[in-house]
């Protein structure tokens, strides 16, 4: 794995100057498309009966009938960025990168040759997009890739969960080219304890070799472009 994309903080003081016009560019779209959705009124911290669940996944629909194609423009101008977005890149426990491979298995997920996993602690509904070599974008509206990933956990449409998430895999092959990845916070869940700001772990792997980002997403915000990567020939014909 190369990784090829800097951090805010590692660019010159010009190009952040420039990236912060970006980012004030994107956030302008995001609000322009009406892509904030309206914040409903505080539940409480039981989980969500039949009828909360039906209706939060029928929201969804109707939601992305309505705006797909805004998103998939704004989504667009997000993979542009050649910077992320100033997450820590870190070196997580054993303990902490097993608690959300747990988590993935908890909730039926795979492991692959190529996995990235979006863990949170909240009822906020946070989404993983994963913009491939092969130009798809695989996010809960195109949960499976032509080139072979699969978005296979999805969380928090409805708020079930206080340690969601969400799940990218490429299991026995995964094309070669450059990988971006994504965080969008698509709804605040107004249960008690769960704020408008929440704090994330992205575990990028590939071929069982793991780098850890750790940043936060406030509600209302664009999208953040995280990190990028590279899958190289020399990786491919490593593989037993």
């Amino acid at each position: 794995m190369v990784v090829n994309m800097p951090q805010i903080s590692d660019v010159p003081a010009e190009e952040q100057a420039a990236y912060q016009q970006r980012e004030a560019d994107r956030q302008r779209l995001y609000e322009d498309l009406g892509l904030v959705i309206p914040i409903g009124e505080t539940a409480s911290d039981e989980p969500p009966n039949e009828q909360e669940r039906s209706d939060e996944l029928a929201f969804r629909l109707d939601w992305i009938d309505d705006y797909g194609p805004p998103l998939h423009e704004h989504a667009t101008v997000v993979a542009e960025e050649h910077v992320g977005s100033g997450v820590e890149v870190s070196t997580v426990s054993k303990e902490e990168e097993a608690e959300i491979e747990g988590r993935v298995e908890r909730e039926g997920g795979d492991s692959g040759i190529v996995q990235i996993s979006l863990a949170w602690d909240d009822y906020n509904d946070l989404d993983l997009h994963v913009f491939c070599p092969s130009d798809e974008r695989i996010y809960f509206n195109n949960k499976k890739s032509e080139c072979k990933g699969v978005l296979d956990v999805d969380m928090n449409v409805r708020p079930v969960s206080r340690k969601p998430v969400e799940n990218v895999v490429w299991k026995s092959d995964a094309p070669l080219g450059s990988y971006k990845v994504g965080v969008h916070f698509y709804k605040h869940h107004r249960k008690k304890r769960t704020k408008r700001t929440t704090k994330y772990t992205l575990l990028v792997s590939t071929h069982g070799r793991t780098k850890t980002y750790k940043g936060r997403i406030k509600y209302g915000t664009a999208m953040q472009m995280v990190t990028s990567f590279t899958l190289a020939e020399l990786e491919k014909k490593s593989l037993p």
